[in-house]
């Protein structure tokens, strides 16, 4: 746990209005849940902040309150220039790199505002001021309650701020079935239970509402994509730039693909790699053994949690894939 959070709620409150929230690129639950999550507190205890996102994210995650007052860097640049230079707080919640933010990372680095990291990914990088650090947590989203709890007031949470967080606990820790997954957690969610929050209505919102082609792919993917190496140890799946434009695939369309190759029974490791054109985009999934986070950073620049950690290459899909198989078989200790 590394806490260095200085400020309190009163401070907030004389900066309202100059308050940023922003997150990591292609945003998933948790990192939207936590985002919306801490603007609707603020809200809630009278302090105006903007949610900024550095690109889009999946439809699934459009249905959480006040999604509508996100902006998106990517598509509103000078709009969000001028909010980040004129802020004075910049919370940067569920990324601990300013790289993870790509271009909006030189706008946020150069900023006098204070930068407030909130964050449970390993080797932060010191761009921030203040922090509230607790590698192996399930979700930012459970950080975030917990950083209310102890440098706020709780007296601000409301029903929208639970079910922002929900969203986030349940996505990052596959319906609390993951590892890192603690009576804290489980605990978390209760209190949001109780201040209304109706898990059903989450659960709906995010696994089923799915568009046609999401689903044709998934049944392609099942069928044809998922093969079996060392010795049924690792599912190894890939898509091609091809096959996504043949399934209209949209931002948000893959995710948790690379979960069902963890459901073959024998298999420690799970690894998905897509071809998205621009750079070839990898996601690996584990059990309690394998490091995920280790391997992808020591072979495809790429990091995480021991369990769940995501990479990328430049060499092309076929060479990836190569170089996959390769590098797994110095990882056969953590295998079998």
């Amino acid at each position: 746990m590394q806490d260095t959070i200085s400020h309190s709620l009163q401070d907030l409150k004389r900066q309202s209005g100059k308050i940023i929230i922003t997150t990591h690129h292609k945003p998933d639950g948790d990192a939207m849940g936590s985002s919306l999550g801490l603007y609707h507190y603020l809200k809630a205890a009278g302090i105006e902040s903007k949610v900024i996102t550095p690109t889009d994210y999946a439809d699934f995650l459009h249905w959480l309150p006040a999604n509508e007052s996100v902006l998106i860097y990517q598509e509103q640049k000078e709009l969000c220039q001028g909010y980040i230079k004129d802020a004075a707080y910049i919370f940067c919640l569920d990324f601990n790199a300013l790289g993870r933010i790509n271009e909006m990372g030189e706008n946020v680095a150069t900023s006098t505002a204070k930068k407030v990291m909130i964050d449970h990914h390993q080797d932060p990088q010191d761009f921030d001021d203040e922090r509230y650090i607790e590698i192996g947590a399930s979700s930012t989203c459970e950080l975030i309650i917990n950083y209310v709890k102890k440098h706020l007031d709780i007296s601000f949470m409301t029903k929208e701020m639970g079910e922002c967080i929900y969203t986030g606990l349940i996505t990052d820790t596959g319906s609390f079935r993951y590892g890192s997954t603690t009576s804290n957690t489980i605990r978390t969610a209760a209190d949001l239970m109780d201040l209304g929050v109706v898990p059903a209505k989450i659960y709906n919102n995010l696994f089923d509402q799915n568009r046609l082609d999401r689903l044709q792919l998934l049944g392609y993917f099942l069928a044809n994509k998922i093969e079996l190496i060392e010795d049924g140890t690792v599912a190894l799946a890939h898509l091609t730039e091809d096959e996504l434009a043949q399934y209209n695939v949209v931002t948000g369309d893959t995710e948790g693909f690379v979960n069902y190759g963890l459901g073959i029974k024998g298999v420690q490791l799970s690894a998905l790699i897509i071809d998205r054109g621009y750079l070839v985009k990898m996601s690996f999934r584990s059990t309690d053994v394998f490091p995920c986070n280790e391997f992808s950073a020591k072979y495809f620049n790429g990091g995480g949690h021991k369990n769940a950690a995501g990479g990328a290459s430049e060499e092309g899909l076929k060479k990836t894939i190569e170089k996959f198989k390769e590098s797994i078989k110095n990882y056969r200790q953590h295998l079998g």
